[in-house]
């Protein structure tokens, strides 16, 4: 009998165990879930300037507004080369799986909005965020203003893209990529991204990392079409890679 009640007695906090758990694990998940949203409307909420089409400022409004209404407005994008064994390879960053826009898809080396109360300059300070590594505004050349213009189901993105290209003169280099932007980051040979970036080519081969739940680098090595990247614009693509080619 009493062996009876011990038995019971242990099945019963065993239903305990297992109920604290699911519900901490339940918790965990629930904040998770918060903090993705909270940072979704905190760069929903940030203030950026916007633009008629002959770029003359008009006023400032919230990012989210400017999205929804398909207002111009700035940003600063950033394109990473490295010469490999004497061939020019260019960087290209994976987003992380938890941005709302475009997750998990290959983008510019790094890039970002502009604020209300930034210059170009302050730009800079996209590379140190997603890719850890310090640089000055000094050593970016630049490729101009481009424009693009995304339209999805979800917004209207029309960018005046302040472009840069930047040379790392180290043989190695070392990212430490934010997770909550940056999941990833591979490279191709130059010669292979202006040929995809024209169309000459449809595919194109890359290698790289990315990061996984245990935060360590997992090698990579694939073939890439245009359905793996942001779907800037073909124009963009096109006169990224023409000017680029011209300052290599």
């Amino acid at each position: 009998m009493i062996r009876y009640f011990i038995i019971e007695a242990s099945y019963f906090l065993y239903l305990d165990f297992v109920c604290y758990i699911a519900y901490k694990l339940d918790d965990i998940v629930h904040k998770i879930y918060e903090d993705t949203q909270r940072g979704g409307r905190k760069m929903n909420e940030e203030m950026i300037k916007i633009f008629d089409e002959s770029r003359t400022e008009i006023g400032i409004s919230s990012r989210k507004n400017v999205h929804e209404k398909g207002l111009w407005h700035e940003t600063f994008h950033c394109w990473c080369i490295q010469k490999v064994d004497g061939i020019d390879c260019i960087y290209i960053q994976i987003r992380s799986d938890s941005k709302n826009d475009y997750p998990n898809l290959l983008d510019i080396t790094t890039a970002g909005h502009l604020l209300a109360n930034e210059t170009v300059h302050d730009g800079i300070r996209e590379v140190k965020e997603e890719l850890g590594i310090d640089i000055l505004f000094e050593d970016l050349e630049s490729l101009g203003i481009i424009e693009d213009c995304i339209v999805t189901k979800q917004l209207i993105d029309k960018e005046f893209c302040h472009v840069y290209l930047y040379r790392f003169t180290d043989t190695k280099v070392s990212f430490k990529l934010q997770e909550e932007e940056v999941s990833g980051i591979v490279k191709t040979q130059f010669n292979n991204f202006y040929d995809f970036c024209v169309g000459n080519s449809h595919v194109m081969p890359v290698s790289g990392y990315v990061i996984n739940e245990s935060g360590n680098q997992v090698a990579i090595s694939k073939k890439v079409t245009k359905k793996d990247f942001v779907p800037h614009q073909d124009t963009y693509f096109k006169n990224i890679a023409q000017r680029i080619k011209e300052l290599l």
